[in-house]
């Protein structure tokens, strides 16, 4: 299983897809902003949404800018989701281009 990097503009289009989104950051940066659909997941809640998530819908995995991500999304592949990816810029270039779809 492989994941792959994405542009925020291809994760908007994801969205008529109903992808699922995963924030990555601390949650300090999660709850001070994040992407409306993201989820925010580290290790206290990680096995629990490998239970729960749904591995046949696309998976987004969001972090600062986009290293972190890559290899959470490497990891949620090796975990079963079919269509895993990490995306380029993190929050931090989301936000940028989009400063109304945030959420707090």
């Amino acid at each position: 299983m492989n994941y792959q990097r994405i542009s925020p503009e291809q994760a908007l289009a994801l969205r008529e897809r109903e992808a699922q989104w995963v924030d990555i950051r601390d949650e300090a940066s999660f709850a001070a902003g994040h992407i409306p659909e993201c989820v925010h997941l580290d290790n206290t809640n990680l096995a629990r949404y490998l239970i729960e998530a749904d591995h046949d819908r696309p998976l987004i995995v969001v972090c600062y800018h986009g290293n972190s991500s890559q290899q959470a999304a490497a990891y949620l592949a090796e975990q079963g989701f079919d269509e895993v990816y990490s995306l380029d810029g993190g929050f931090t270039l989301w936000q940028s281009l989009y400063p109304t779809d945030v959420a707090r």
